[in-house]
């Protein structure tokens, strides 16, 4: 038996698991504070985990936040171990009783150096799936030294992780995963509008926002100002209605795609081998400056600030679709199937 940690900071964390999953022969657990997603593969059990921020009710009756109860990262040497708080102490009891009760084989974390810890106590071969950005604080060093096993989920030598140096020989570089690798382009995938005729499909100039990477405000005015230009505007996720399950056919059809640069994101991406215009979003340790840094230095995407006017943006997808990105060094090719083999190789 496999136990996974999947993180509940968006979705990122659960859609590599997914990716991963049909990749491994034995039978997997999963804990996370997310709800059970409404398909999973053959063999694999989600367990929902009690929150560990919500406000809690003391002895005295005061109604307190999580952040106060006492120091919640044990003077720096933890990410989030809030005092005194039930639902931290049953989610992690939750894990202990599990795997008291299950032969495990390995324990993947992603992301939490607390149940890094716990799972390495417990006496689990563990691996830590690592993270783009500045992870070189003392509760990254710790979960990263307690692992027995580092996923990196990016081709090698292509993050400069600080953090995994000295570490090389627990780290596994596998790739970077996206939930497409290896899906096939089909004529669906590139249908255009009922009323564009087929000679003219080749000239018809589309751009797709992707996520949250604009603000609805500037969104708006970009869309005004390609749409004046002739762009046929598609979006995914980019507002409050327009969430999509499966962006595939979006992602192809699309001359240019504007992202954020989350690790999933530009998985996706890699693997639609698009045009892409990539705008960082703040994020915790700098993580998706990283990944714009990178791609920017090995001529994948356009970058643009995050606080980047409208007039920029659009030039930014005009020089976009005329590079031609070579994603093969992003490795998405197989990456799913190499990073359950690295799991696969702790597990024996």
């Amino acid at each position: 038996m496999i136990g996974w940690y999947v993180h509940h900071h968006g979705w990122g964390h659960m859609t590599r698991m997914q990716a991963i999953r049909p990749h491994l022969r034995d039978e997997v657990t999963v804990f996370s504070s997310l709800p059970e997603p409404e398909s999973l593969a053959p063999g694999t059990i989600w367990v929902q985990l009690p929150s560990d921020s919500d406000a809690v009710v003391g002895p005295d009756g005061v109604r307190r936040e999580a952040h106060e109860l006492g120091d919640v990262t044990a003077r720096g040497n933890l990410h989030w171990a809030p005092l005194r708080h039930p639902g931290h102490q049953a989610r992690l009891a939750a894990i202990a009783e599990w795997v008291a009760i299950h032969p495990t084989s390995v324990f993947v974390v992603d992301v939490s150096v607390e149940v890094t810890t716990l799972a390495r106590l417990l006496g689990v071969p563990t691996i830590a799936v690592a993270q783009p950005g500045d992870r070189t604080d003392a509760p990254h060093r710790l979960g990263y030294d307690l692992a027995d096993r580092i996923l990196a989920p990016w081709a090698p030598g292509m993050i400069p992780a600080k953090a995994l140096v000295g570490r090389e020989d627990r780290v596994r570089p596998v790739g970077a995963i996206s939930r497409y690798d290896g899906r096939a382009r089909t004529d669906a995938d590139t249908d255009t509008d009922a009323d564009t005729d087929t000679a003219d499909a080749d000239a018809v100039r589309r751009v797709l926002f992707l996520g949250l990477a604009l603000d609805p405000l500037r969104l708006a005015q970009t869309i005004e100002l390609l749409s004046a230009d002739g762009w046929v505007v598609e979006s995914a996720g980019a507002g409050r209605d327009d969430r999509v399950d499966d962006v595939w056919p979006l992602l192809c059809r699309a001359t240019v795609v504007v992202s954020a640069a989350g690790q999933n994101s530009i998985a996706d991406l890699a693997a639609a081998d698009a045009h892409t215009v990539v705008i960082a979003q703040e994020r915790p340790f700098g993580e998706q400056q990283d990944m714009a840094r990178v791609m920017a230095a090995h001529g994948l995407a356009q970058t643009v600030a995050a606080d980047a006017s409208p007039a920029e943006v659009v030039d930014s997808i005009r020089r976009a679709a005329d590079t031609a990105p070579d994603w093969q060094a992003w490795q998405v090719s197989g990456s799913a199937a190499r990073a359950a083999a690295a799991i696969e190789e702790l597990a024996r």
